[in-house]
């Protein structure tokens, strides 16, 4: 096991630098739902805008789509889950708290050891009602996945795309689930965000096409910091596949719970076209101009939780060392992730330095995610950003006011260089880029 820090301190650490906040909480909170602070919701935007860069924006056989939340009840019938999508759920007699029974490991209550009802299923979809009347006509749901909005919109893509199979379609939108045992903080909430895409494909090629977005997706991961230690393919069982699924892998994370789905990549065959096909009769095949063949594509399906990416991303950037006899925390957040891309730090709120400072704040804030703090020392205020993960902070001193120049803080490596002002963001610029921090002739110095 390499991951030591516990999920206390990650939490504390989100709180305590405004990433996630719990949700209502003058009111006392509302248990498995959270509020993203003004980090949080950049290093969420970061992930989401790195995952759609990777599966739409770069690839010429993928298209994008958002759907509503709520659909046609009907769609919830065709695809098995108003039957289906359901855990077996077990009370306390005592307690009366419910579990699922999947995770118990005996028959006593994990919380005061009571004993269990029998289980007995429980869907997990949200119900609510359109229009006026609540009645059992007007009953409509929550979506718990944002597939079936792909799905059902199959014919409409072929046709406006005009792309060939394989096809993919990509989408990143809200789902609910009504969980049984959320917990493990943003792990399992009843409300989070699915980064999905389905993938048409002819039927023969679907093991090929399987095999390459296991690959892709788990690659992905590592490509964004994740250490390759971290993360493991678990094939699952038959007797654990889903009712569609033809074959699936999960890629796991080593959380401080231990090893935990991050991502699930699924050979649906074509049980959902077939499915929506049959309750809508609407003819949802498509014919291969190349072969002549008309048939029911196969589907091949990556589906990420956006909030999953985000706690396995804070806990594997974070560590703590010793610097200059003290603890830094840092998150050593890969660039395109990273909430903050520069901070502005006068060196104090000297009258002097301010003016110069604001001005080059509003300079890099048009092409950079900039942050601007002048309270407290120039020390603590590298450590606040530090925390944060924030890639560069660039000190204006009363130098600054004569020879024009600022200094450039490297988070990583600590080394510290001096360049002209007009030369700021062009530097910042090719070091987002990835050129070393140190490769720089103006390399000055490091921080001790």
């Amino acid at each position: 096991m390499t991951n030591n820090v516990s999920m206390e301190t990650i939490v504390s650490l989100c709180k305590r630098r405004g990433f996630v906040f719990p949700s209502s909480e003058i009111y006392g909170g509302l248990a498995s739902c959270w509020d993203y602070g003004p980090f949080g919701v950049e290093l969420k935007r970061n992930i989401k805008d790195a995952w759609w860069k990777t599966i739409v924006q770069e690839r010429d056989d993928v298209t994008g789509l958002d759907t509503s939340i709520l659909m046609h009840p009907r769609v919830w019938t065709a695809s098995g889950h108003v039957d289906s999508f359901a855990d077996s759920m077990v009370e306390c007699k005592s307690c009366h708290l419910r579990w699922r029974a999947e995770e118990l490991r005996d028959e006593k209550c994990p919380k005061c050891g009571g004993k269990l009802t029998k289980p007995r299923m429980f869907n997990l979809m949200f119900k609510t009602f359109m229009g006026p009347v609540e009645d059992e006509a007007s009953t409509i749901y929550l979506r718990p996945e944002t597939a079936q909005g792909m799905f059902v919109n199959f014919e409409n893509v072929v046709a406006i795309s005009r792309k060939k199979l394989p096809l993919g379609i990509a989408q990143i939108g809200k789902s609910f689930r009504n969980e049984i045992t959320p917990g493990n903080f943003v792990f399992r909430t009843r409300e989070f965000e699915h980064m999905e895409m389905e993938y048409f494909v002819k039927p023969g090629d679907d093991k090929h096409w399987f095999d390459y977005w296991v690959k892709e997706r788990f690659n992905w991961y590592i490509g964004l910091g994740i250490k390759k230690e971290n993360l493991r393919l678990r094939q699952h069982s038959k007797e654990e596949l889903a009712h569609y699924a033809k074959d699936c892998y999960d890629i796991e994370y080593l959380f401080p719970m231990g090893w935990a789905e991050l991502e699930g990549i699924a050979n649906r065959g074509n049980y959902d076209l077939t499915q929506h096909a049959k309750f809508s009769g609407k003819d949802l095949s498509y014919y291969d101009n190349e072969s002549g063949q008309r048939y029911i594509p196969y589907i091949i399906e990556p589906s990420a939780g956006v909030e999953r990416s985000f706690l396995a991303f804070l806990i594997d950037s974070y560590r703590e060392e010793v610097v200059g006899g003290e603890k830094r925390v840092v998150l050593s957040l890969h660039p395109s992730l990273a909430p903050i891309k520069v901070a502005v730090l006068p060196l104090s709120r000297n009258e002097k330095l301010t003016p110069l400072a604001k001005e080059i704040y509003g300079q890099l804030r048009s092409s950079f995610m900039t942050y601007y703090d002048d309270t407290q020392s120039i020390g603590r205020r590298y450590r606040r950003q530090d925390e944060t993960g924030t890639l560069f902070c660039v000190t204006i001193d009363f130098e600054s006011l004569e020879d024009h120049q600022v200094t450039i803080r490297d988070r990583d490596s600590l080394a510290q260089i001096r360049v002209p002002i007009e030369k700021l963001e062009q530097t910042l610029q090719t070091k987002l880029s990835g050129e070393p921090f140190d490769a720089s002739p103006l390399w000055a110095t490091r921080e001790k």
